[in-house]
C-alpha cells in the first residue's frame, strides 16, 4: 500500500539508500510517481555533484540538492515542495582519513516547512577499526547539533532520516547471535543512537511500526532477501512538533524486488496538516 494512508496526510517524506543514483535513477523516478512522495532523502548516491542525474527529477517537478565527492558516500534531497536553506554537513561534523576529509554524509534543507536531513552514518567496519571510533564521534557530534537545534526552537519541525548503520534492538536483525561482537549492534553504537531520544527526538518509524521483522536492508548474498534475513537500519528521528504530525509509516519492501534493486528499501512517513 503506497497510497496516502490517512485523509489528513498532506505531505509525504521518505528516505532511501539507493546504492548508486546513476544506476537507479529510473527506479527512483518510478517510486516517486507511484508513491506520491513529496520529499525524498537519498543516501549512497556514489557520484560527484557534476555526475548527479538531476535533469530527470527536475523535469518531474523536483528540486535537487546533492553533495558528493567521489564514487563513495553521497547524499541528496529531492523535493517538489521547495528547498530552502541548504546546508552541507552539520556543525562540527568530524572528518576521516589522513588528511582529514569531511565526507559527503549529511545534507539538510527546509522542504515544505520541514527541516529534512539526509544522513548516511559511517559503517564502522569492525570494532577495533578507526572507522568505528569515527562513527561514534560522528554520531555524538550530530546528537549535540540536534540537541542544540531543539533547544534553540522547541517548535522546530525537523527529521533526521537515513541509513543509520545501527540496528537499535535485537529484533532488528534476523539472527542476533550471528551479529555478536560486530558493528551495528554493539552497546556503544546503540547507546549513541538512544542518545537522540534523550535529547528530545522521537524515532517515529518504531513508534508507528513496532513489530519485529520489519527490515529495511537485505544483503545481496546468500538469498538474504527471499529468506527475510534482513536488518532494520533505515530510521527517522523527529522533533516533537513533527512527530505529532506523523500519521503513518510504511516500509516499501517491494523495492527490494526485481532487477537492479538497491539492497535497502524506502521508508515513508505521512504527515498531517500542520494546523490539524
Amino acid at each position: 500500500m503506497l497510497g496516502r494512508a490517512d485523509t489528513l496526510a498532506v505531505m509525504r517524506i521518505a528516505t532511501w539508500n539507493v546504492n548508486s543514483i546513476r544506476s537507479r535513477a529510473d527506479r527512483v523516478l518510478a517510486f516517486l510517481e507511484r508513491s506520491g512522495t513529496d520529499v525524498l532523502a537519498i543516501q549512497e548516491t556514489k557520484c560527484r555533484d557534476d555526475q548527479f542525474p538531476a535533469l530527470p527529477f527536475e523535469l518531474a517537478g523536483y528540486e535537487v540538492a546533492h553533495v558528493g565527492l567521489s564514487q563513495w558516500n553521497g547524499v541528496a534531497l529531492l523535493s517538489r515542495v521547495g528547498i530552502e536553506g541548504v546546508e552541507v554537513g552539520f556543525p562540527d561534523q568530524p572528518g576521516f582519513g589522513d588528511p582529514l576529509v569531511r565526507e559527503a554524509r549529511a545534507i539538510g534543507a527546509t522542504c515544505g516547512g520541514v527541516r529534512v536531513w539526509s544522513l548516511y552514518v559511517p559503517n564502522g567496519r569492525v570494532l577495533d577499526d578507526p572507522h568505528y571510533h569515527y562513527k561514534l564521534e560522528w554520531l555524538a557530534r550530530l546528537r549535540d547539533a540536534a540537541e542544540g537545534w531543539l533547544e534553540a526552537d522547541p517548535t522546530l519541525q525537523a527529521a533526521l532520516m537515513g541509513d543509520w548503520n545501527i540496528a537499535p534492538l535485537d529484533t532488528d536483525v534476523w539472527d542476533p547471535a550471528l551479529f555478536a561482537g560486530r558493528t551495528h549492534v554493539s552497546p556503544a553504537e546503540r547507546e549513541a543512537f538512544a542518545a537522540f531520544a534523550r535529547a528530545g527526538w522521537t524515532e517515529v518509524t518504531r513508534e508507528h511500526l513496532p513489530e519485529p521483522g520489519k527490515y529495511t536492508y537485505w544483503d545481496y548474498t546468500q538469498l538474504r532477501f527471499p529468506r527475510n534475513e534482513g536488518m532494520r537500519i533505515d530510521l527517522a528521528y523527529a522533533t516533537p512538533a513533527l512527530a505529532a504530525r506523523v500519521t503513518a509509516v510504511e516500509i516499501d519492501r517491494n523495492e527490494r524486488k526485481g532487477k537492479g534493486a538497491s539492497d535497502h528499501v524506502p521508508v515513508i512517513l505521512d504527515l498531517a496538516d500542520d494546523a490539524a
